[in-house]
């Protein structure tokens, strides 16, 4: 008996001492996020969260990877990435609006005919033979064939076919159509309205014929990086080419395929916004950190205004086709063009709803993931508080302006770019303030 308490005594300690070493290698091989350009704007951010709450420990990457991700709010889980079922809470802490994983750059099976038809009508001279492309497929039976199998689809691969369905879409001039209203059906082929609805229900997404998609969904890394890197760094530090190109295969990017590069960069760029949105939210006007915060996102807002004009000079030299200026042209008409990361300080200041009205703004809004949109709204309630500054005197209140000036110059800027993409021969972009 006392050999049996002693041997379970020493494998009870040795135990113990095996999970501290665990723990201590762990924590070791755990590094903090690499650095970016934006990121001497907000070096020394308020910490903690809004509201109060404390935040968690820093969460693993599931690969393995040595980065660390900011740990979602209390009851917020990570969204899964693949899979069925209602998506999470959203943080846009970690990798703002930027799908969690680089896209899908390659269909398989059955949807490598999707694929094979969005590069077709990308590149189409004119909607009449995107529209061909798509009725030739209709009378091939390949969209009844794929329609048949998006319920097998899992969530990212429902988002890179929903990318491609976009594509055809506005190549084929039906952006602004709801594929299943009765009136599209005199204006869209029957089968592809069908195959558009049903990826839409798959991604629980109405609207999603729109920059989101046709951007954030539609790019990759020139060549694979030799680590693993979160997926902002990703789009902020490599060289980035299109899924699907605007632009034939073995000649140069076109203004509308480096237009759309340029907003998922801007994307990655803008994580610092997200994050200065989330330690705002919540704040009284009257909080010292308050005007801090709203300092350091008048110098995000600068630094993405200069990636912007960063872009400007490429594009403009890149060639275009009149089907990329009408394919902008009625991206534009629908309010698709809007960049999820303006929306994003646009519900932290509140520009949007007064400029434009409410009405509009929801307009813009409805091009966003469910998840997006839940969270555009929240920074509206919850930035309310510091709003209240727009009414008030004093240095506080000079900040704040200070923050909307900086956005309405950031907007503007990025409507002069997709001009220049649209319109061949426009003026260059003015100076950088």
């Amino acid at each position: 008996m006392g050999d049996r308490v002693t041997m379970t005594t020493a494998m009870t300690t040795a135990t113990a001492m095996t999970a501290a070493m665990t723990t201590r290698v762990t924590a070791a091989e755990d590094g903090p996020a690499d650095g970016v350009t934006a990121e001497g704007a907000v070096k020394a951010a308020p910490a903690g969260p809004a509201h109060g709450v404390p935040d968690g420990p820093a969460h693993r990457v599931p690969d393995g990877s040595a980065h660390r991700v900011p740990a979602p709010r209390r009851g917020a889980e990570p969204a899964p990435s693949d899979g069925a079922g209602a998506p999470a809470p959203h943080d846009p802490r970690a990798h703002g609006f930027l799908p969690e994983r680089p896209p899908v750059r390659a269909m398989i099976g059955t949807w490598t005919r999707l694929d094979a038809m969005a590069r077709a009508a990308a590149v189409a001279p004119d909607r009449a033979a995107a529209v061909a492309l798509v009725e030739r497929a209709r009378r091939a039976e390949e969209l009844t064939a794929l329609r048949q199998r998006v319920s097998r689809l899992s969530l990212r691969n429902a988002e890179a076919a929903a990318m491609r369905i976009a594509v055809i879409a506005v190549s084929c001039g039906w952006c602004g159509l709801d594929p299943q209203a009765p009136a599209a059906r005199e204006v869209a082929d029957e089968a592809f309205l069908e195959l558009w609805a049903a990826i839409a229900h798959r991604i629980d997404h109405d609207q999603f014929v729109a920059l989101p998609t046709l951007a954030l969904h539609n790019w990759a890394p020139e060549r694979k990086p030799r680590r693993h890197i979160p997926i902002d760094q990703l789009a902020r530090t490599e060289a980035l080419v299109p899924i699907v190109r605007w632009a034939p295969e073995g000649q140069p990017l076109s203004r509308l395929d480096r237009l759309m590069l340029a907003a998922t960069r801007l994307e990655a760029h803008g994580i610092w916004l997200f994050r200065l949105a989330d330690t705002l939210a919540g704040r009284s006007p009257d909080d010292s950190s308050t005007p801090t915060a709203l300092r350091r996102l008048v110098r995000v807002q600068h630094a993405l205004r200069a990636q912007l004009h960063a872009e400007a000079a490429e594009l403009a030299a890149a060639p275009a086709t009149p089907q990329q200026g009408a394919v902008l042209g009625a991206l534009a008409e629908q309010g698709a063009l809007e960049p999820p990361v303006l929306q994003a300080a646009d519900a932290v200041l509140g520009i949007g709803g007064r400029r434009m009205g409410e009405g509009r703004r929801q307009l813009l809004r409805r091009h966003l993931p469910a998840q997006h949109r839940a969270w555009l709204s929240a920074m509206d309630r919850h930035c309310a508080p510091v709003r209240t500054l727009a009414h008030r005197g004093g240095p506080d209140a000079a900040v704040y302006r200070e923050a909307q000036e900086s956005l309405i110059a950031l907007r503007r800027t990025y409507t002069a770019l997709v001009q220049t993409a649209a319109r061949p021969g426009t003026a260059p972009l003015p100076a950088a303030a």
